[in-house]
């Protein structure tokens, strides 16, 4: 039987690796997704995990050990953040075209310069076209089912990809939190064990990875974009049979008021808890606002955001990255590619917040819904606006 508990998130997420009964982990620790590791450190010291621990020297190792397990045929779970991320990044882009389907959990922080260890998005940003399917959790409940979630999708024999479930840095992984803990025996029945698609076995040689010669390299490409695509159905299905077995439905898109708002806020992660708090506030002074907030990041759920929009006024996108030079955030970019010449779309305003781990509260989000208001009239000079800037 599930039990409800009181537990910090980052530990909670940790428990769900070790109830999918991971064999390998192979990690470098970097705040604030350190509690995580150290959590499945000390399970499989104690025997409560029979899993190989790996201690690398840094994250680029992280990852290629990650790599070797998974092609191997274990089950493979690893976490970073932030700069680490960074470091990992040159072997992020391996998985996911030689199909080796890891979990890894990124416990989302700033980059630097300047050194910030508090959350927004900007390292995952950085990261968003390596190849892996990747979902945001908006509280620790979610945190705990999206990574069991992670592991039955990542290894159905349809998918084998690579997978990341986001948590923001310390707003979600070292807060404390009531969060239902599924049992052993109700994780057995909805995650089964690991068989591999391919694996490496000197009975059975096989080539991983070898070198991509122009004939052949552009095909390998193509066929892993295909594949990511492909995922999103046993993606939703993995959803569908999650909420079959504890009831908690998730989808692609979620939605929140909206089905007569004039305006739609835009969210990822944990801010969009904070949204609906500010939607409430707001619709009791009489104004027609609503949410769409992105659980489902890559593969990106184009069809299922227009039908949660619908033919709404103007979207008030909300990016937590904030991309030197550009003409919008990641988010906003995405959206104003995905509604291109569609016909009755939604005007979109774009508004970077968040960033540094500063607060996005309910009166900023009121501060950019009145400003959407008054884009739709007269459109601004630039595409985003970076909110929150202190005044001089």
């Amino acid at each position: 039987m599930a039990k409800r508990v009181g537990i910090e998130v980052s530990i909670a997420l940790a428990e769900a690796v070790r109830l999918a009964n991971v064999d390998v982990v192979a990690a470098f620790p970097i705040t604030p997704q350190t509690h995580i590791i150290e959590h499945l450190s000390e399970s499989i010291a104690t025997g409560d995990l029979d899993a190989n621990f790996i201690p690398v020297e840094s994250e680029h190792a992280a990852m290629s050990c990650c790599c070797g397990s998974s092609a191997a045929g274990a089950r493979t779970f690893t976490s970073s953040s932030s700069q680490g991320l960074m470091l990992m990044s040159e072997v992020l882009f391996i998985p996911g075209p030689l199909r080796l389907p890891i979990v890894m959990a990124v416990a989302n922080r700033a980059l630097s310069a300047p050194i910030s260890i508090w959350n927004d998005h900007q390292d995952i940003m950085s990261q968003r076209d390596i190849g892996w399917i990747q979902t945001f959790a908006e509280n620790g409940q979610e945190a705990f089912d999206l990574t069991l979630h992670a592991f039955r999708v990542a290894e159905d024999r349809r998918v084998s990809l690579p997978m990341i479930v986001n948590i923001d840095g310390f707003i979600l992984s070292h807060v404390i939190e009531p969060i239902e803990i599924l049992s052993q025996e109700e994780v057995d029945q909805y995650l089964p064990p690991f068989k591999p698609v391919y694996r490496l076995d000197p009975r059975r040689p096989i080539t991983m990875g070898p070198v991509g010669i122009p004939e052949v390299y552009t095909e390998a490409r193509m066929a892993h974009s295909e594949a990511i695509k492909a995922s999103k159905r046993v993606i939703i299905q993995g959803w569908k049979e999650f909420a079959e077995l504890f009831g908690r439905q998730y989808n692609p898109v979620e939605t929140y008021h909206s089905e007569d708002a004039d305006i739609l806020l835009i969210t990822m992660g944990s801010i969009s808890e904070t949204a609906m708090t500010a939607i409430d506030t707001m619709r009791d002074k009489g104004q027609k606002v609503g949410l769409v907030r992105i659980r489902l990041w890559r593969p990106f759920p184009g069809p299922e955001f227009r039908k949660a929009v619908g033919k709404v006024k103007a979207l008030a996108v909300v990016d937590r990255c904030l991309p030197p030079g550009a003409t919008a955030g990641p988010v906003g970019t995405e959206l104003r590619s995905l509604f291109y010449k569609v016909p009755s779309a939604p005007k979109i305003f774009n508004f970077i917040a968040g960033l540094g781990g500063r607060d996005v509260t309910v009166k900023r989000f009121e501060e950019m819904v009145d400003k959407t208001k008054a884009y739709i009239k007269k459109r601004p000079k630039e595409l985003y606006e970076v909110i929150g800037v202190r005044e001089k």
